[in-house]
């Protein structure tokens, strides 16, 4: 119904792809936390950071069904943390780059992060803000022709060795959620000081707190309005929460896979452990929450793809994926017995890295409330015209 015969080719190539120039590494990069930088420019040189950006900009402009086979991909090479690192700078830092970034900015910024030279990374989440976004505490006050930025950020993936932020901070900061902007801020700018943080799973990727000490950003860097900061962010939510939920449901069929196969060989009492009827009902289960979410997750793309504004159904997306793919995690690892337990066995990396899916983006609790919010107190979220 939504992958046609150039989608599936286009999976076939990023399997190829991903089994050569990514799968040898992973194993360095986990270890390490860090990713070698010659991945993002041959990433880049495949086209897959510009499936969604204009031709005019070096993308491809694709429909979002190969962003989603992009991110379905990603899941079942069982690195988390290379997949975050991936997406959060083509779908976080790029959508506003593509968004809200004038001409000279697509120039200066987009373009390269298309070919991989430049990677970005989006600075919204604070120590005391969580999902509160419109309690950022983070200034940038106006001097001249440039703004002052200080505060800063926490749980900012890419944070580290990105090259570029975008960063929301508060530029008329009696306005509440209406005085708030965005800014392009580069990575070497004086005042600009990152930490690593150290994670429970998705180690791969580097994740930072970043505080902003008197730094100087030019008026040039504004991206968009003033003050109109937030509804670009609560514009891109739905699409991030989309993503969050195809990676759920995209982890969950590769955990599933992992423990049939690993089933159909292990052997107790004479017979294969997928022949004992408790163990099948239980995958039967999972796998259907699966099939269920995975269905509802192309059926939001589609309306997303067609320009709908999917607030709703991109948070339920996330809500229930990322649960679900919690719950068959943890059963698919149980499945495996002791050895589930053992690091040379890929379910206990994917049991960290899933853990993430309830949190980032949205926590679940975050979640239930703008969905009741509309369709208890029809709350009705808008676009920006």
């Amino acid at each position: 119904m939504y992958f046609t015969e150039e989608h599936q080719l286009f999976r076939k190539s990023l399997q190829d792809f991903l089994q050569k120039e990514v799968v040898p590494h992973i194993e360095k990069w986990e270890s390490s936390g860090s990713i070698d930088r010659f991945i993002w420019e041959k990433f880049g040189g495949m086209g897959y950071f510009g499936l969604s950006t204009p031709e005019s900009y070096d993308g491809l402009d694709l429909d979002l069904f190969y962003t989603v086979i992009l991110l379905e991909e990603l899941q079942k090479i069982n690195s988390g943390g290379f997949a975050a690192a991936i997406w959060a700078h083509a779908y976080l830092a790029m959508t506003h780059l593509n968004k809200e970034a004038n001409h000279e900015q697509k120039v200066k910024y987009l373009q390269p992060s298309v070919m991989g030279r430049k990677i970005g990374c989006l600075c919204v989440t604070e120590p005391f803000g969580g999902s509160d976004v419109a309690g950022i505490r983070t200034k940038a006050e106006k001097r001249g022709d440039s703004y002052i930025l200080n505060g800063s950020k926490t749980f900012i993936t890419n944070g580290v060795y990105c090259d570029y932020m975008i960063v929301a901070a508060k530029t008329t900061p009696n306005q509440g959620n209406k005085g708030i902007s965005l800014f392009i801020v580069d990575r070497n700018t004086d005042g600009v000081n990152v930490s690593k943080l150290d994670k429970l799973g998705w180690r791969a990727s580097d994740t930072a707190e970043i505080s902003f000490d008197d730094v100087i950003v030019s008026e040039s860097n504004l991206m968009g309005e003033v003050d109109k900061g937030f509804s670009y962010i609560m514009q891109h939510f739905a699409l991030e929460r989309l993503i969050m939920g195809v990676n759920a449901h995209a982890r969950a069929e590769f955990a599933l896979e992992y423990a049939l196969q690993y089933m159909s060989e292990r052997s107790t009492f004479g017979k294969t452990i997928n022949k004992y009827q408790a163990l099948r009902h239980r995958f039967a289960d999972l796998h259907a929450d699966m099939e269920i979410c995975k269905t509802y997750n192309y059926a939001v793309t589609q309306k997303l793809n067609s320009g709908d504004y999917v607030v709703k159904e991109a948070t339920i997306s996330k809500l229930r994926s990322t649960k679900m793919a919690d719950e068959v995690v943890y059963e698919c690892l149980q499945f495996l017995g002791g050895y589930g337990y053992m690091e040379e066995y890929p379910m206990a990396r994917l049991f960290r890295d899933s853990r993430l899916g309830p949190i980032g983006g949205g926590t679940s609790e975050i979640l239930r409330e703008i969905i009741a919010k509309i369709v208890i107190d029809k709350k009705d979220y808008k676009p920006i015209t």
